[in-house]
């Protein structure tokens, strides 16, 4: 019998209901998850909490990248008097987890492919401050994106290649699965080939993974497999160090025999033998714009929807242009 003089227990409601604990308590989890239930008594405590802190989420840090977007990002975060934790997202268990949300920060910058879709659609759906970059949210998400124009850069890169040096055998190295970044390049990559008449060959296609290894591995098999191209298109400058230590083995001349051009225009490219020639784009600029949007969202400021950000071709010798036609 229930005794009605005290606060009723999860073991009275199972006594009740003739069943365990256990199973009352994993009814109410698995409800709760379905209607993204947030209790009112947490909904006040998230409305006037302020912790003073910016959530960043990546999936990895690596590269020559990640350390300039942090730059940007770090430094426009101090500036409007926020403190900033950051989480890597790269082991398999971390996505299992919320290391970083609604209970430790004011609002988070999300990297592309950092969280799963259905956890960005929690947080959007508790009015969760949130800025993604690099990363197209679903339909249904209202989120401000900062990203840049890789379709615009890709597409000039690559027909420098060919109307100014006459490739057309061109490869492409893709980006990691699902990266936005590497796809839009690759429509860059595809339109440029068919406005100049060349048709798509997906064998000139392979995996770079924005990475100096992944590259290396990939461009020894080409070359092993006796695969015939006259340029590449490394994905970004990191994969572009790859290419070139591959290249070289094989004892292939850069640019004589193979041109090689990159992507991001990341501080050593102008120092490597040859020269790179890449696109710049503004790193560290994505990391102060995407801090910028998340404060108007944390001030209760209308944030912009899309900020899109030029890019521009560096030519540098590595794509056969002579040292006097280098941009300085």
């Amino acid at each position: 019998m229930i005794h009605r003089n005290r606060s009723s227990t999860i073991a009275d409601v199972a006594r009740l209901a003739g069943v365990s604990i256990a199973t009352v308590s994993r009814v109410i989890k698995d409800a709760i998850s379905e209607l993204k239930f947030v209790p009112r008594a947490a909904a006040r405590t998230l409305a006037s909490r302020r912790t003073n802190t910016i959530g960043l989420i990546f999936s990895e840090i690596g590269g020559a990248f990640f350390p300039l977007l942090l730059k940007g990002i770090e430094a426009e975060t101090r500036s409007a008097g926020y403190e900033l934790l950051i989480h890597s997202t790269q082991a398999a268990h971390a996505q299992k987890r919320r290391p970083l949300g609604e209970h430790n920060t004011d609002g988070l910058l999300v990297f592309t492919s950092s969280l799963e879709i259905e956890e960005l659609c929690r947080l959007s759906q508790i009015n969760f401050p949130l800025v993604l970059m690099h990363q197209t949210p679903p339909d249904e998400m209202n989120t401000p994106v900062i990203t840049i124009e890789n379709k615009d850069g890709a597409e000039m890169l690559v027909s420098h290649l060919i109307e100014k040096h006459a490739r057309r055998r061109i490869v492409y190295m893709q980006g990691p699965e699902g990266h936005e970044d590497s796809q839009w390049r690759e429509r860059g990559y595809r339109e440029a080939l068919e406005s100049h008449g060349i048709s798509f060959d997906p064998g000139l296609v392979v995996s770079g993974e924005f990475d100096e290894e992944q590259a290396f591995a990939s461009m020894r098999q080409l070359l092993l497999d006796g695969i015939e191209f006259d340029a590449v298109f490394s994905g970004d400058d990191d994969a572009a160090i790859g290419v070139y230590r591959a290249l070289k083995m094989a004892n292939r001349s850069i640019p004589d025999d193979v041109a090689v051009v990159g992507f991001d225009d990341v501080q050593f490219s102008r120092y490597i033998s040859p020269a790179l020639t890449t696109i710049r784009a503004p790193i560290e600029e994505v990391g102060r714009e995407a801090v910028r949007q998340l404060i108007h969202l944390l001030n209760g400021e209308q944030a912009q929807s899309l900020t899109l950000m030029r890019t521009e071709l560096v030519i540098r010798e590595s794509c056969g242009c002579s040292p006097k036609e280098v941009n300085p």
